[in-house]
């Protein structure tokens, strides 16, 4: 039986694990124990009593300063803020928790993680963007420039691809690493209160709001459920090795941000709201996941009408706060 560590373990992908844990769906990698850390893990016990499952263990501590590690057989890094306002405020403090939390850890995994199979959550905003000629972006895809994009997404991607390039560094030294790029997710511990439409968009459905796209341009996503996001991550890092595999994780199921809206809203019986097109530009962000099916066999459990029932249906029976 296994301990698994998440790095990062109040955020959404923290949540989303401890909610598989505590529904045994992590009982086919052999997970007895699930160590969550933060730099306040203790909020989880009032944000999400639901989580605090029997084998759930709470650990306090600034991944970016800490100079000791909990032992475990599998470490998911997944500590960074995914909210775009503060990589849009503060872009440099961003990107400098990024790097700090990940050279920190790097430099302690080989101490308490030798023996570990590590991963690490990276994110497809390392290929900037994407480009009008790839209709699904592949993993071998990557900017040689970043200065094309904005202030907040540059700094971002750089701090992204710095973390990258330090985690793999651990593959050469002899730990068994992998990363994962994470694309667009929906689910019942998705933040309501950011930017991410589909969280959003549930959220003005549960109050019965309208639901509005302001979006000019065509905007084109594919969403992964939750729980297939939790079976990838796992299967991912369990695959771990010194050469270090790096894929990409979401749907292609392209959606667009309109046909979104009209979905979630007739989940919710209320009016979506879509602005004309007036702007010709076009913003895509489909991952490939031909490598990650070809070479360890994932696949989809989840269409996109599934995967917004499940997450109203979790939200709702479950009582999850949603600010």
């Amino acid at each position: 039986m296994s301990t698994l560590l998440v790095i990062g373990g109040t955020g959404f992908f923290g949540k989303s694990i401890l909610d598989c844990f505590r529904l045994g769906k992590l009982e086919k990698w052999g997970i007895e124990r699930v160590i969550a850390m933060s730099r306040n893990a203790e909020s989880l016990r009032k944000e999400a009593p639901l989580l605090i499952s029997s084998g759930v263990e709470l650990y306090s501590g600034d991944i970016t300063t800490t100079a000791s590690l909990p032992a475990a057989d599998i470490v998911i890094h997944a500590a960074a803020s995914t909210d775009a306002a503060r990589y849009i405020s503060c872009p440099l403090q961003e990107k400098q928790n990024i790097q700090a939390g990940t050279y920190n850890y790097c430099k302690l995994a080989k101490t308490f993680h030798a023996k570990s199979k590590i991963l690490y959550v990276s994110s497809a905003a390392v290929y900037g963007k994407q480009p009008a000629g790839i209709a699904n972006i592949p993993e071998d895809y990557l900017l040689s420039d970043l200065s094309g994009l904005s202030d907040g997404k540059r700094d971002y991607a750089a701090a992204k691809l710095d973390a990258e390039e330090a985690v793999k560094n651990l593959g050469q030294q002899g730990l068994s690493v992998g990363i994962a790029r994470c694309f667009a997710f929906v689910g019942p511990w998705l933040p309501c209160n950011k930017h991410v439409a589909s969280g959003n968009f549930i959220k003005d459905g549960l109050q019965g709001r309208p639901i509005t796209v302001k979006a000019r341009k065509e905007v084109y996503r594919s969403y992964m459920y939750a729980d297939d996001l939790v079976e990838w991550l796992m299967t991912i890092a369990l695959h771990a090795s010194l050469e270090c595999p790096v894929y990409n994780v979401g749907s292609d199921q392209v959606v667009l941000m309109g046909d979104l809206a009209r979905l979630i809203a007739n989940e919710f019986g209320v009016d979506a709201r879509i602005l004309d097109i007036t702007d010709s530009d076009v913003d895509r962000y489909i991952p490939s996941i031909e490598k990650v099916k070809r070479e360890l066999g994932l696949t989809l459990r989840h269409d996109l009408i599934s995967a917004i029932r499940y997450s109203v249906r979790e939200i709702e029976f479950n009582n999850i706060m949603i600010p």
